[in-house]
């Protein structure tokens, strides 16, 4: 590389390495031998590489990163260059004095806002189903108080551990808990994979709204944001039981935001498009359902991270997002207007 050419790392986006002469090369003999093709990364074109670790679901590990950006500089890895990557910017006592439960908190999306809402300055009941997950999370913070919860949102005994757990004052919750379908149309969807769809990602939600408002309704204010989906606004993002569970999701977040507006309590959705998260897809996919969503999904314009839905999430949640109550936020990087 030239001693003037800014150095490739691991905070340069995939774009820049797909398109530089040396970069583009290293990339896609790490695709080849997979069998893919560098066109499965254009969603993933504004991303670090560095993000490709956790969109792989660990299948891509950093290891394998690090020796790209080594290849790619002679054998050193230089300093990370400042690049128009989206970075975090922690707003301080954003969530000072309050408490805020957030589910599916051990990972992914739930996780970055766990982890954001405790960085600001909030007090956090993070729950989710692996104890292990969560122990994790909470070791990460020192001199932090994160409450765990292990627990199932569709067992009513685990939404009164929540409860229990969080005490008198309950500020926000942060339905962010969710699953996928099988991507099964209507007449291929199971019972099973219906009722653990929208046992999760709706009833799981609206068993925990209906445990926390009475508490809000009390002190006169309160924030609770439901994470949605792209599938909630259109049909053509996931198989019928995901893309019924977040249309629901959207239902209750607007007839709630109606019924407790006057009471000082906003409930608002996030949608979120792509993420990699590396949430694993189900086992037993349907050929039918992905041979004909498969177009659709393939035009999605943009990946997210999980840090990028926590901002969204944490927005709405804050007293930032004070005059907004009853939207749903698509956060999606514009695949709804196309």
């Amino acid at each position: 590389m030239p001693a003037n050419e800014t150095p490739l790392t691991g905070q340069s986006t995939v774009g820049t390495w797909l398109d530089h002469p040396t970069g583009g090369v290293l990339v896609r003999g790490l695709l080849a031998p997979a069998g893919l093709d560098p066109e499965v990364l254009t969603p993933a074109r504004g991303m670090a590489l560095d993000q490709l670790v956790t969109m792989s679901g660990g299948q891509l590990s950093q290891t394998a990163i690090d020796d790209l950006v080594r290849s790619a500089n002679g054998g050193v890895i230089p300093e990370d260059i400042a690049e128009a990557v989206w970075q975090e910017r922690v707003s301080t006592g954003r969530f000072a004095g309050k408490t805020v439960v957030v589910t599916g908190a051990a990972s992914g999306i739930g996780r970055a806002t766990a982890s954001r809402i405790t960085r600001e300055g909030g007090r956090v009941v993070a729950v989710d189903v692996s104890a292990e997950r969560l122990a994790e999370f909470a070791g990460s913070f020192a001199d932090v108080d994160v409450v765990t919860v292990t627990g199932d949102i569709t067992k009513q005994e685990d939404i009164d551990a929540i409860v229990a757990a969080a005490g008198a004052q309950i500020d926000g919750l942060a339905n962010v808990a969710g699953i996928n379908d099988d991507f099964s149309p209507l007449h291929e969807t199971t019972d099973a994979v219906w009722d653990r769809v929208i046992g999760i990602n709706l009833t799981g939600g609206f068993k925990l709204s209906r445990a926390v408002l009475p508490l809000m309704v009390a002190a006169g204010r309160g924030s609770i944001v439901n994470v949605a989906s792209e599938a909630g606004l259109r049909g053509n993002a996931s198989g019928n039981a995901y893309t019924v569970s977040k249309h629901g999701v959207i239902g209750l977040t607007r007839s709630a935001a109606f019924m407790y507006g006057p009471q000082g309590i906003r409930v608002n959705a996030v949608a979120p498009g792509g993420v990699a998260t590396g949430i694993p897809m189900p086992a037993n996919v349907s050929e039918a359902g992905s041979a004909r969503l498969g177009p659709f999904q393939a035009a999605i314009p943009s990946l997210a991270t999980a840090e990028q839905l926590a901002a969204s999430i944490t927005f709405l949640l804050s007293d930032d997002g004070v005059n907004i109550n009853g939207a749903v936020l698509a956060s999606d990087g514009g695949w709804s207007v196309q």
